[in-house]
């Protein structure tokens, strides 16, 4: 399926990782050579050697009232803070636009897994009288998405897409489609997710630790996607155009290369390439790109479920003006996105920088 846009922009975007609040830091780290991953601890990965990307620089009382953060599970702060900085970085503040028609449509994996954890086990403890009716509200994968609707006083279309490694990439192609319908002037979209031991012994349960588990991260990814005409209408700068969304629902056995075809259409051109979820791991598809430039901000900040809103935004910061952006994802068992972007002419306050994890 390939939708084809020309009336979509990004006028913001900005992300809460391992290296840092806002975008910058993740360009830097990229640029260094460096990554933000540590240990894991050998008490929590049984196989030892394992390492992970934690925010340790996020503090949700920088970005809301500390009485409020203690409300909300580790992911929807992410979530809140990035939306947050993405909304500034776009020259947005809801409370003089009309807030009805700005919306967000969210990828997360796994939703604030820590609080359901922490929920879940009042009730092996204690059955129903160990249930804390505080901790509930955030148990739900939508939970970040309403939050960050709450917190920013967003009153558009709200909705939460989980489709292990490409969740944030669906959530993308919906905020498209709210826009193109006239849903929505306004759509922020991308990813978060949280990170917690339970998760590596989870997936250590289920033989997928070292398979697509090495190197957990977490965060969250926000862009700032916004109708030509409503971008005009406020002077907003333009950080790019979105060019195309291309999907296919997997790559069957006998007709690889069709969907293959299906996805790189449009993008012989391309000048960068960003790969999310298990695109790295798909012969099939680094096949075609291997004479182009590609980063995968995995190696650097550890992989999560939705980063793929972190690592389109990291792509559009590395564009230059006029350039011709491809960002790549992918799940083990599909569906598999490339979408299309163009740099945009306004990103003068955009820090580009010479990525010494781009390979060629």
């Amino acid at each position: 399926m390939i939708y084809s846009y020309n009336d979509i922009v990004i006028s913001g975007f900005s992300a809460v990782t391992a290296a840092g609040n806002g975008i910058e830091a993740v360009l830097e780290l990229l640029g260094s050579g460096r990554d933000a991953l540590s240990s894991v601890p050998d008490e929590i990965a049984a196989n030892g050697g394992q390492r992970w990307g934690k925010a340790l620089g996020f503090r949700a009382s920088d970005f809301m009232p500390p009485l409020k953060a203690r409300k909300l599970d580790r992911c929807s702060q992410f979530a809140v803070g990035a939306s947050g900085l993405a909304l500034k970085d776009a020259g947005i503040d809801p409370k003089n636009i009309n807030a009805e028609r700005i919306g967000i449509a969210l990828g997360c994996g796994f939703g604030g897994v820590a609080n359901s954890a922490e929920f879940l086990s009042g009730y092996f403890k204690g059955g129903v009288e160990g249930l804390a009716p505080v901790l509930f509200p955030n148990t739900v994968s939508n939970a970040p998405a309403s939050n960050s609707s709450i917190e920013h006083g967003l009153k558009g279309p709200n909705v939460t897409l989980v489709q292990r490694f490409c969740s944030a990439e669906s959530a993308f192609a919906m905020a498209c489609r709210f826009i193109t319908e006239g849903r929505a002037d306004v759509m922020l979209t991308g990813g978060a997710d949280d990170l917690m031991p339970l998760m590596i012994t989870g997936f250590a349960a289920t033989g997928q630790l070292r398979r697509y588990a090495a190197c957990f991260g977490e965060g969250s990814g926000i862009l700032v996607l916004e109708s030509a005409a409503h971008a005009a209408r406020r002077n907003a700068p333009i950080k790019a155009t979105v060019e195309a969304v291309a999907s296919v629902g997997l790559l069957p056995a006998g007709h690889e290369q069709e969907g293959a075809d299906r996805l790189f259409t449009g993008a012989e051109q391309c000048d960068l390439i960003s790969l999310s979820g298990t695109a790295g791991d798909t012969p099939l598809l680094m096949q075609r790109i291997e004479a182009h430039a590609t980063f995968d901000i995995s190696s650097i900040l550890g992989r999560s479920l939705a980063m793929g809103g972190t690592a389109i935004a990291t792509l559009l910061a590395s564009l230059k003006p006029g350039q011709q952006g491809l960002h790549l994802a992918a799940s083990p068992e599909g569906p598999y996105y490339a979408i299309r972007f163009t740099g945009g002419t306004g990103a003068a306050s955009t820090s580009h920088c010479d990525m010494k994890g781009v390979s060629y």
